[in-house]
């Protein structure tokens, strides 16, 4: 082989090896392990009983691909504003993955406009332990997208942390938060309502 086949092979390797290292995404990685057979943790992602016990007060969850994976932080909320509102199953391949496309919450409107994808992996560790691996991925890049990377980089611990205290002391309770949105609502209300 020349010295010029010889270079630019090794020129061209170098760029795909590059090209490579540059298309990686960003992606939140997280991973829990629960007290629950397999069964169960896939029961509480894919039904809605599943998702009130530790993701949100209510949900509308329709396991199958392009069904309903509406999960609604503020079930008061206006349309639209809920949460998770308008979001879809991607995939299932039941008791080992599902994925689902979501968005930013809706202090974010921006990068809210968009969706990116969640990845959701259960694999059984014995017959009463489930480890549950979480991917969140499809990020833009500055701005809001920064801001709402930050935010479920430390939202979906708190999801998965939920998710193992559920199936530890049970499900989670509402109520407090449910009560704190209604006073948040009731506050705003006061606000748009006062005289300018």
């Amino acid at each position: 082989m020349s010295a010029w086949h010889s270079s630019t092979l090794s020129a061209l390797a170098l760029a795909a090896g590059l090209g490579a290292a540059a298309a990686a995404e960003r992606a939140i990685d997280k991973e829990v392990v629960v007290d629950a057979t397999l069964d169960q943790a896939w029961a509480a992602w894919t039904t809605r009983e599943g998702i009130v016990s530790f993701f949100a007060p209510d949900a509308v969850v329709e396991p199958r691909v392009g069904g309903a994976f509406h999960i609604h932080m503020d079930p008061g909320g206006a349309p639209g504003m809920k949460g998770a509102d308008d979001m879809r199953f991607m995939a299932l391949q039941p008791k080992k993955m599902l994925s689902f496309d979501w968005n930013a919450p809706p202090h974010l409107p921006e990068a809210r406009a968009q969706r990116t994808f969640v990845v959701v992996r259960f694999a059984a560790l014995d017959d009463k332990t489930t480890r549950v691996t979480l991917h969140h991925t499809g990020w833009g890049d500055g701005g809001q997208w920064d801001q709402a990377y930050a935010y479920f980089d430390k939202a979906w611990g708190s999801v998965l942390g939920n998710l193992k205290k559920r199936f530890e002391s049970g499900p989670y309770d509402w109520t407090e938060w449910l009560k704190q949105l209604e006073a948040w609502r009731a506050e705003a209300a006061k606000k748009s309502a006062a005289p300018k």
